[in-house]
């Protein structure tokens, strides 16, 4: 082990934990869109049929964790592609397990609204990173692929098509969230955005910085394109441009009777941080990947950049308890942690 061990917290995080409560998966590597801050734009893409995590698969995995309760849908891939969404929910759902997942919205129609309620989906993010259809369109566009006109316009009624839905099922659930990713490009219109959340109802806005930096990787190799976009756009280190965006949005959400998640504007990497791990992701749940890949966290990006096992090769229980993973904790429990984390927004807790 290399670093400073903070001993202070060793006993609390050990290197073999017990099975995880909670865990992502992500269903599908397919996705509708290719937005400009995903890993999916800049990646080859992944067809409908071979990027979907089969249900057996699934049901497998499941079955192996009996203490699980909550379960993400969701990775790179749009949920909504995933030809056995609704059999998954409907799974935990037997199970008491909650799930819910986070979708760009474009597909969330009527019928997917009432067959997600039906399925006792726990909740439904969607990714809204702008108050206008003209930034929307910016960022959840490439410039190799032919924009659609009216996606904004489509995703805003198909949220309050699922928020009525919700309303005539007589249910609390799914409980209906927008995510917003705090960039350059976008920050100007959080205020906006709070308004529009608010007008339409939605439970809570989720404001959040880019995951990742991505400089642990190489500045000219397959990360090239996402890193430098990630330096150009990313607003973690522009302390006095978030602080006067957040105020304004709060101001707003206050006055509106809206709840809103702001990321933090300090950043606390080591040695500042002496309360606990840099990240306890690894202590606490997993990341599988529609090919079975098994990673630490969900904010890696790039299953060669921390797969710590592969189900075809081994049950999860064996990869959770095994030496890369002990490793990887080991590693969170210094001031040196594994380099895929030190660009990472969650470790420096500015997500």
């Amino acid at each position: 082990m290399t670093g400073r061990s903070r001993s202070a917290v060793g006993p609390d995080y050990p290197l073999v934990p017990p099975t995880p409560r909670e865990l992502q998966v992500e269903v599908t590597g397919a996705c509708n869109l290719r937005c400009r801050m995903c890993l999916v734009r800049y990646a080859p893409a992944v067809g409908r049929r071979e990027g979907a995590l089969s249900y057996e698969r699934f049901r497998d995995l499941v079955d192996a964790l009996p203490a699980l309760t909550r379960l993400t849908l969701q990775g790179l891939g749009e949920p909504l592609l995933a030809p056995h969404l609704l059999d998954m929910l409907r799974y935990a759902a037997d199970r008491k397990v909650e799930a819910g997942f986070n979708t760009n919205g474009v597909l969330l129609d009527r019928g997917w609204a009432r067959d997600l309620i039906a399925a006792g989906t726990g909740w439904v993010h969607v990714s809204l990173d702008g108050a206008t259809a003209a930034t929307y369109q910016d960022v959840r566009h490439s410039t190799t692929f032919a924009p659609r006109p009216g996606q904004f316009d489509l995703v805003v009624e198909n949220l309050r098509v699922l928020l009525a839905e919700r309303a005539a099922a007589g249910g609390p659930r799914p409980v209906v969230k927008l995510v917003f990713v705090a960039m350059r490009r976008n920050i100007a219109e959080l205020p906006d955005l709070v308004g529009l959340a608010a007008d339409l109802g939605v439970d809570e806005l989720w404001v959040q910085n880019l995951s990742h930096t991505f400089d642990d990787t190489d500045p000219t190799g397959r990360y090239a394109d996402i890193r430098a976009y990630a330096a150009e756009e990313g607003l973690a280190e522009d302390v006095e441009l978030l602080t006067r965006a957040f105020g304004a949005a709060t101001a707003t959400a206050e006055a509106r009777g809206l709840r809103v998640r702001l990321p933090s504007t300090v950043d606390r990497r080591p040695p500042v941080r002496t309360d606990g791990p840099g990240c306890t992701w690894p202590w606490d749940s997993a990341y599988v990947t529609h090919l079975g890949e098994v990673q630490p966290c969900c904010m890696v990006m790039g299953s060669d950049r921390a797969t710590l096992g592969r189900l075809g090769d081994q049950p999860f229980t064996a990869i959770w308890q095994g030496e890369e993973y002990q490793r990887f904790r080991a590693a969170l429990l210094t001031d040196e942690p594994p380099a895929v984390c030190r660009g990472c927004a969650l470790y420096r807790r500015t997500f």
